[in-house]
């Protein structure tokens, strides 16, 4: 308590001393506030409002309109995302990459992909899906499907994902290169061994950002994966229409007869994607250590 009232007496006195600072730190804390005030409150009224309705035919294996489960729908959640990261993370670490350790960081062709990258970020999701609908769905034929879905997915996140892996290779001291050249390796074996293990909790951090995205997602999945709820299963499963948790409450709430039962979806969702961040933050600081 002691060490307390010295901080707050030495803050006071600072504030004296520079009363501008103390006028940019409270916007920043009433900011802080407002934020943490708001996101309490959504999660808070979720979970008030769906706990209740969390019942056991929730999670029967198959969906039907007596039981409405989710199960197909979560289970499509994570085939959605485990297919969309394996098409995007390889391509955006890559590519971030080549910008970092490859190309001239003023070069044309440099400024061409942050720029485009930078676009594609601001693009709506609905427009990812009408593109999606007309390039996987109808002219590559693949109609409304689980790869149609992921691969439109895998274009929205991309961006998000080289960015944030261009960022983690950039913060990587050039000491770490120095002294693996200096050992006499050569820059390929630098970068897999050296430079990519050391900005790993950067990009995994990306990927945590991608996934909630992904999870997060509607309107691009209406329009590419479907709204049906099933596992896909066969052969060419990944050619079956889906629909995922988001979807899944989305349908739920328009039909106006299914309301509790989206309430409790959306707690699903919401655990989910704590369970997911919690595991990716988990092996982040695996990798750190080791």
């Amino acid at each position: 308590m002691q060490y307390v009232n010295k901080a707050l007496k030495e803050r006071l006195k600072s504030y004296r001393k520079r009363p501008v600072s103390l006028l940019l730190f409270l916007p920043v804390m009433i900011s802080a506030a407002i934020t943490m005030g708001i996101l309490l409150l959504l999660t808070g009224y979720i979970i008030v409002k769906g706990i209740p309705n969390i019942k056991p035919d929730l999670f029967s294996w198959e969906y039907s309109t007596a039981n409405v489960s989710l199960m197909p729908a979560l289970i499509n959640t994570v085939l959605m995302i485990a297919i969309s990261l394996l098409i995007s993370v390889p391509v955006g670490a890559l590519s971030a990459v080549y910008l970092v350790e490859y190309a001239k960081s003023n070069s044309r062709l440099v400024r061409i992909i942050r720029i485009t990258a930078e676009t594609l970020s601001g693009i709506p999701s609905i427009v990812y899906g009408l593109f999606g609908m007309l390039f996987f769905v109808t002219t590559l034929g693949w109609g409304m499907s689980l790869l149609a879905g992921a691969c439109t997915l895998s274009i929205m996140i991309l961006p998000l994902i080289m960015r944030t892996a261009e960022e983690a290779l950039k913060a990587v001291p050039a000491s770490y290169r120095e002294g693996s050249y200096g050992l006499g390796a050569g820059k390929l074996r630098t970068i897999f061994k050296i430079v990519l293990p050391s900005a790993m909790p950067g990009i995994i951090a990306g990927i945590i950002l991608a996934i909630g995205r992904i999870v997060g997602e509607s309107a691009a999945l209406i329009y590419t994966a479907g709204t049906v709820a099933k596992i896909p299963e066969g052969k060419d499963f990944l050619l079956d229409s889906t629909r995922t948790l988001s979807v899944h409450m989305y349908a739920l709430s328009s039909e106006g007869l299914y309301l509790n039962q989206a309430y409790a979806t959306a707690v699903i969702l919401l655990l989910t994607v704590l369970a997911i961040n919690s595991l990716s933050a988990y092996l982040a600081k695996r990798l750190t250590k080791s």
